[in-house]
């Protein structure tokens, strides 16, 4: 598609000429004599490239590019000047313009300017593009949630996100912590600077200061050449350090440093450098434990635990799997080239009943399993991988999540209320069908409804 070029000249002969020049090349060209008309133009039609004169009434063309870079930074100006009024123009270069353009011209140069212009116009765009698609992607819209657990989450991160305050995010592994850390970023002030995230977990200690903070040449082995670290690629941004619970006591000093103070230097380097960071930090540790044992320093914890975000296991917000899975199937259908309907009603009892051990991450993988390997366009139960339906494997892997100290009275109380919570949606409410499913009489069932608070329909 051709570009939208903008000319700004009030010496009308420039703009006939000019005009005609760029239509050859097959550009789209509005041309106004009146700086002001043109900025009235730019609030109604989409334009690529600004090229205006500098010295021209009322409006000069310094002002013309502090309007366009204030109300649309990614729109170039190019400058065209009178060979006296050079200085000017660098001027204009200084404060964003593109380049700038003698009078006279030779047409081979204006064109080739006006080319580098576009290309750069067009790369702005994509970024714009890009960083909206990510915005839309990993923004707190994208968070399938509808239980009350996930409000909570969703409602802390509207009123986390517009500071810069350090977030702890806990939860347990595959809960969606990245994706929260995304979205914070996503709707904070820094939506459009750099997300970066780093795993403390996948890297050993040494390799892992180095991603952190950077090195210089020659600081070790192999360190060829200065490298950045991540905290400088973040600046400005905003810096996820998953699984934080694992950086070892010598890093967790280096990180209360930069917390404190802002700064860092390189491994090898003696150079202190300002950081601009927001820090977002997940684990799956029981991190106030990890404290009390004295593996995790409590200051760190402190300075880390300013705004704290818990996310509820998969098990503990059931009335979401379906919408998940329902997510997952189009995600992967469309991914694979195939079509499905949807989970046929005794395939979503199954997920629904299961503890997922390895929660939302867990789920996305069965689903993406079962677009691969079901040959029908409905999932059913027979579709799910044997662990899904195998209920042994369930109430082991339920008794395997449960705290190694408890107080078995309580625990068995809380199992039971889920159980018959359970039989009662799957019944519809009704009680002689949930006491019926449990075995139970239905005067015997009334009186677990009255103990777990819980209520159904008498038919």
């Amino acid at each position: 598609m051709s570009a939208n070029i903008l000319i700004l000249d009030d010496e009308k002969n420039y703009l006939l000429i000019l005009e005609s020049l760029l239509e050859d090349e097959g550009y789209n060209v509005t041309a106004l004599a009146d700086p002001e008309m043109g900025m009235a133009y730019l609030e109604e039609s989409e334009v690529d490239v600004v090229l205006t004169d500098m010295k021209m009434p009322r409006m000069t063309g310094q002002d013309v590019l502090e309007r366009v870079k204030k109300n649309y930074p990614h729109i170039p100006v190019l400058i065209m000047t009178a060979f006296g009024s050079i200085e000017a123009a660098v001027e204009a270069m200084r404060i964003g313009a593109f380049d700038y353009i003698t009078k006279p011209f030779a047409n081979e140069e204006m064109l080739l300017s006006l080319s580098k212009a576009v290309q750069y116009a067009e790369t702005q765009q994509e970024n714009v593009r890009l960083k909206r698609e990510m915005r839309e992607r990993y923004g707190k819209g994208s968070i399938i949630a509808r239980g009350k657990g996930m409000e909570q989450v969703l409602d802390m991160v509207d009123r986390a996100a517009p500071s810069r305050s350090t977030v702890l995010i806990l939860g347990e592994s595959g809960t969606g912590k990245e994706l929260i850390a995304r979205a914070i970023h996503n709707s904070s002030p820094r939506r459009d600077q750099a997300f970066v995230s780093v795993n403390c977990m996948a890297l050993n200690p040494g390799v892992l200061e180095s991603e952190l903070f950077g090195h210089e040449k020659g600081s070790f082995t192999g360190a060829t050449a200065m490298r950045k670290g991540k905290f400088e690629q973040a600046s400005k941004g905003t810096l996820f350090l998953d699984e934080i619970g694992e950086l070892t006591p010598e890093l967790q000093v280096k990180l209360l440093r930069v917390l404190q103070e802002h700064q860092i230097e390189r491994v090898g380097g003696a150079e202190t450098i300002d950081v601009d960071i927001r820090i977002v930090a997940a684990t799956n540790k029981n991190i106030q434990e990890a404290v009390a044992k004295g593996e995790f320093r409590e200051d760190l914890f402190y300075r880390l635990n300013v705004v704290s975000l818990f996310l509820p296991p998969l098990r503990e917000r059931r009335e979401d799997i379906p919408l998940l899975a329902a997510h997952f199937l189009e995600k992967y259908s469309r991914i694979n080239g195939v079509e499905f309907k949807g989970f046929t009603s005794a395939a979503m009892d199954y997920l629904t009943a299961y503890e997922w051990p390895g929660n939302v991450r867990q789920l996305e993988n069965v689903v993406e399993r079962c677009t691969v390997l079901t040959r029908a366009d409905v999932i059913d139960a027979d579709d799910l991988p044997p662990e899904i339906k195998d209920e042994e494997a369930q109430f082991k892997s339920a008794v395997d999540l449960l705290p190694s100290r408890l107080n078995l009275a309580e625990t068995m109380d809380r199992i039971e209320g889920a159980l018959v919570r359970r039989a009662l949606v799957k019944a519809d409410f009704v009680q002689v069908k949930a006491a019926e499913m449990l075995g139970l009489s239905k005067s015997n069932l009334q009186y677990k409804l009255k103990k777990y608070e819980l209520a159904g329909k008498a038919k």
